[in-house]
């Protein structure tokens, strides 16, 4: 099937008016970068946060090869995986890691705006730092996340960053002559006793968001010598377990490269790196059905921008099914999204633990 914006994938099991497989914003950075990727040779353009394909893909159908990849999340690379399966279009591109091979010598990058200011200042210093002197970084976004403060970022890293006219509530920032480059760091914290490392676009950032803290203050020590931390963003939870219970093994799962690093250096900080396996997963999916006893769980109610309450049933259904019988999942959320019914019903008998002004903190138990 030919490439069109009109079959681009959207998000597994997600569906949405909010949840456009590509927008105007991806239409204007290719227009506005046509000429660039023109006089590129294969293997000289970068693609970076390109949720669902539409930005790689487009570029690919217009005679682009060897494109280098970069999504933050997981299901990002299954969904341009499949949509460039059906367009025939799955031996143009390449997805790598967040580093320096994923920027050597490009000299055209595509950019989705993060919504980060960090992230955005992680992504500018690593490609002055990798990428060649005549790079063209084309960063673009939907207005209502963009703001003045972006074009201050990548002037720390550009010297020369013009702004193009908006079209569709959308525009372009145009950022060369890249000057010093570094690796991005990550941010560092100590909080509640715990150090916490995270780097641009994490959750929460270096801090520990009230629903965990709540979740923290509640949990037991695990029946078994094992415990699941899903959707671990910077990796508190499986910190604390871990340092709470010295013969605990951990695993933190999340689909995000961001908050997979940041949970890393986080263990690594709290000296538990030994017993924590941090994962890069769509929900649990490497893990085998009835192999865990506990699982904490603080679940995202956000696709990208887009509020979306289908993200946490996924994860209780997935839950559920790692759950030995007699497991135990300990959940925290929101009051107002009101998840009990449907962790009675996708996992087991559920009672309330805690309750403030704005979270609630239950566990289930796997029949």
């Amino acid at each position: 099937m030919p490439f069109s914006f009109e079959t681009l994938r959207r998000w597994p099991d997600l569906e949405g008016p909010e949840l456009y497989a590509a927008d105007a914003a991806d239409r204007l950075i290719l227009d506005e970068s046509a000429e660039a990727r023109a006089a590129a040779v294969d293997g000289q353009l970068v693609v970076i946060g390109d949720d669902y394909g539409a930005l790689t893909l487009a570029a690919a159908d217009a005679g682009a090869r060897d494109i280098r990849v970069h999504q933050d999340g997981v299901i990002g690379e299954k969904a341009l995986a499949a949509n460039a399966e059906t367009a025939g279009l799955s031996d143009t591109f390449i997805s790598r890691d967040r580093d320096a091979a994923l920027l050597a010598d490009a000299r055209v990058v595509l950019l989705r705006l993060p919504r980060s200011l960090r992230e955005l200042r992680d992504i500018a210093g690593l490609i002055a730092l990798h990428a060649h002197p005549d790079v063209v970084v084309f960063a673009g976004g939907r207005l209502k996340h963009m703001t003045v403060t972006m074009n201050e970022v990548l002037r720390e890293h550009f010297d020369r960053v013009d702004v193009s006219h908006a079209r569709q509530k959308s525009r372009v920032l145009l950022a060369r002559g890249p000057h010093d480059g570094a690796e991005p760091q990550p941010e560092r914290a100590t909080v509640d006793g715990f150090e916490i490392r995270a780097f641009g676009g994490a959750f929460a950032g270096a801090s520990i968001d009230i629903g965990t803290r709540l979740l923290l203050a509640h949990l037991p020590a695990p029946s078994g010598d094992d415990a699941i931390d899903l959707a671990c963003g910077t990796g508190a939870v499986a910190a604390a377990l871990a340092v709470r219970h010295p013969s605990l093994r951990v695993i933190a799962s999340d689909q995000s490269a961001i908050a997979v690093a940041s949970a890393r250096a986080t263990a690594d900080a709290n000296g538990v790196a030994d017993r924590i396996e941090v994962v890069r997963d769509d929900l649990l999916r490497s893990q085998p059905g009835a192999s865990a006893s506990f699982i904490a769980l603080n679940p995202p109610f956000h696709v990208g921008a887009a509020i979306h309450e289908g993200v946490a049933p996924r994860m209780f259904s997935d839950a559920a099914r790692v759950l030995r019988s007699g497991g135990e999942l300990w959940t925290v959320w929101n009051s107002a999204l009101q998840y009990r019914p449907a962790l009675t019903r996708l996992v087991g008998p559920t009672r309330q633990v805690a309750r403030d002004r704005k979270f609630t903190v239950t566990v289930s138990t796997k029949p």
